[in-house]
């Protein structure tokens, strides 16, 4: 019987594993949050910030619900997300269509921690759509209604409180953050930008949390230290291209090199143990636009872009009155001038203790 399990399970290409939850489904989640939401809050922000018409007008009316161009793009983050998760578990195309539905329930269901409920969803939907998948002659509804049928109950039993749970974890880590800004702002940091490093993703994990305020900008400060410094401390080995590929692409690219040498992410870890803090005690750093994006870093200058919009969303409510030279000082240090100074500084003295050699952040 074991054995007939193992064999289904194969054939219909169901894995249970850390690798294939924890990193492919959460990695191309986060891809389905910026192709929707990140994207259409950076549609809004170009057209609020250059008066572009067409791109603040409302474009379209739903239940009394009006949307621009922008908003309409945020609106589909639900759907996006689990698209993407059932890309990454390789559903067939009625599953992955169905995931649609699924998506949007679990995310709507969900609140503010939506992201989280997706995840979990969605995954279990695809797996259980993938089971059934051509298993019956009436494909073409069996495979649908099940898929569905599963995410809409789970969505309606489970979303809201993952959705809570999450939200809670988000708001107990800003809170601590507000309380303990050093101490926080080290560990929200280093933590962050770890993660954004590892084959997993900060974007996803700062979205599901809702992480925004201070802590959200201490996220920003550590993906910034791995991006910039790893961009900046191997430019003797991987020239201009490596520069822009981790600077504003990932840090990641370097996890192979890691593997081998762990003591070359000494830097990086470092960096943001500093800059984290001066994030959060000094310049006073604030996420306030998507949660998403505190995961960002430099990637694509989605971090920098997040907190811009925050700022403008800040000054629309009356929370801030204008945009100063100190907040923009801040942004710049904390994201790239910092970064760009200790991580080769630090890495300088590692080599001299033999501990980092020339090539062993060659990508």
């Amino acid at each position: 019987m074991k054995d007939k399990i193992k064999a289904f399970m194969k054939k219909k290409d169901i894995e249970i594993s850390l690798k294939r939850y924890g990193i492919d489904a959460l990695g191309a989640m986060a891809q389905g949050l910026f192709c929707s939401l990140l994207i259409g809050t950076i549609i809004n922000t170009i057209g609020t910030q250059f008066h572009i018409g067409f791109l603040t007008t409302t474009v379209a009316t739903i239940g009394g619900a009006e949307y621009t161009v922008g908003g309409l793009a945020s609106a589909m983050s639900g759907p996006a997300m689990a698209v993407a998760i059932g890309y990454a578990l390789k559903c067939p195309p009625l599953v992955l269509f169905s995931l649609v539905t699924v998506g949007f329930a679990s995310n709507a269901l969900g609140g503010a921690g939506g992201p989280l409920a997706v995840l979990f969803i969605a995954i279990i939907a695809s797996e259980i759509g993938k089971a059934v998948s051509k298993e019956t002659k009436i494909d073409i509804l069996v495979t649908p209604l099940v898929t569905i049928g599963v995410g809409i109950a789970l969505s309606a039993w489970w979303a809201p409180a993952l959705g809570a749970a999450a939200s809670q974890v988000g708001k107990l880590i800003m809170w601590a953050t507000e309380l303990q800004p050093f101490l926080m702002g080290i560990l929200v940091s280093v933590i962050v930008g770890v993660a954004l490093t590892l084959p997993i993703s900060s974007a996803a994990i700062c979205a599901a949390l809702s992480l925004t305020g201070l802590a959200g900008g201490a996220a920003v400060a550590g993906c910034s230290a791995q991006m910039i410094g790893f961009a900046v401390m191997s430019f003797k080995e991987n020239k201009w291209g490596g520069l822009i590929s981790q600077g504003i692409g990932t840090s990641m690219l370097q996890m192979g090199n890691i593997v081998k040498n762990p003591r070359i992410w000494i830097a990086p870890i470092i960096t943001s143990a500093i800059t984290g803090p001066l994030a959060t005690c000094v310049f006073k750093l604030q996420m306030n636009g998507t949660p998403v994006s505190s995961g960002m870093g430099t990637c694509g200058f989605v971090g920098q872009i997040g907190v811009y919009t925050g700022w403008i969303n800040d000054i629309a409510s009356g929370a801030k009155a204008s945009i100063t030279g100190m907040d923009w000082t801040g942004l710049i240090l904390i994201s790239f001038i910092l970064p760009a100074v200790l991580c080769p500084l630090i890495n300088m003295g590692l080599r001299r203790l033999g501990w980092v050699k020339d090539g062993d952040m060659k990508l």
